[in-house]
């Protein structure tokens, strides 16, 4: 079995990379891919040489260049794929395309696991690739989800001494060198040790919106809203962030829900 990676954060493929050695040390991993157009361009050359397209596709729906989706209109994809990210709000597109699975970030090694499996269990039979059914499986899967636990809390730093501070007391999340923090309400800034998919992975999502790839804001952080160039928002946040808080082009129309909420 070999597969290909479409990951953007070098990070979250290092991860990735690590727990496919664990739990199928004799998958193959084929190759890396970061953008649409390199995607494309990776399948279509492996197409083109000769070469059979890798069995499994761990694809990244975020990219810095779109959305993942954009893929399967711009080349076929004959791959079995296996959707990794942030963001929940895509299962039902996801599972339109030839999807076995669609695992949120960061990624666990049960899951994994399962995935890796159902594509086993799979390989090989005659499958019915009827994507309202794959529609109403996954809609009776979560169904049967219980609620999920979200954060309430974060332990942090101040000082020589340790803080909790209670989740509503934050207004906004991002990050800065690689390193993520939060301000308060009362524009207080802390570090803290998790990366901004796992943040959001954690964090309510009617509380907490993913304005682009750097920050996570809350209602009460949103002091105005102005439009930008590039079909994008412009926000200015409460207490002051010294950065751009720009609402990317493809989330405009999720945060204006959000907002009215």
């Amino acid at each position: 079995m070999n597969a290909l990676i479409v990951e953007d954060e070098e990070l979250a493929v290092r991860k990735l990379q690590k727990l496919l050695n664990d739990v199928a040390p004799k998958l193959t991993i084929e190759g890396v891919t970061a953008s649409i157009e390199d995607t494309v361009k990776w399948l279509e050359n492996r197409r083109d040489s000769g070469q059979p397209e890798p069995d499994l596709i761990f694809l990244d729906i975020e990219l810095a260049d779109g959305q993942s989706f954009e893929i399967f209109e711009r080349t076929s994809v004959r791959s079995t794929v296996i959707f990794t990210t942030s963001y929940d709000e895509y299962a039902l597109q996801a599972f339109k395309v030839n999807s076995i699975d669609y695992l949120l970030k960061p990624v666990q090694r049960d899951d994994l696991e399962r995935s890796l499996q159902k594509y086993e269990a799979l390989h090989g039979r005659s499958t019915d690739s009827d994507p309202v059914r794959n529609i109403e499986k996954l809609l009776q899967q979560i169904q049967k989800q219980a609620p999920r636990d979200y954060r309430q809390r974060f332990l942090v730093r101040q000082g020589q001494r340790l803080l909790s501070v209670e989740v509503s007391e934050i207004a906004y999340f991002y990050t800065e060198e690689r390193y993520s923090f939060f301000t308060t309400h009362t524009g207080q800034k802390f570090l803290v040790d998790y990366t901004l998919d796992e943040l959001a992975d954690g964090l309510d999502p009617n509380r907490f919106f993913r304005i682009n790839r750097g920050v996570l804001v809350t209602h009460q952080a949103v002091d105005q809203i102005q439009p930008y160039f590039g079909n994008r928002l412009a926000l200015n946040l409460r207490p002051v962030f010294d950065k751009e808080a720009l609402v990317s082009r493809e989330k405009v129309s999720d945060f204006k829900t959000w907002m009215g909420k």
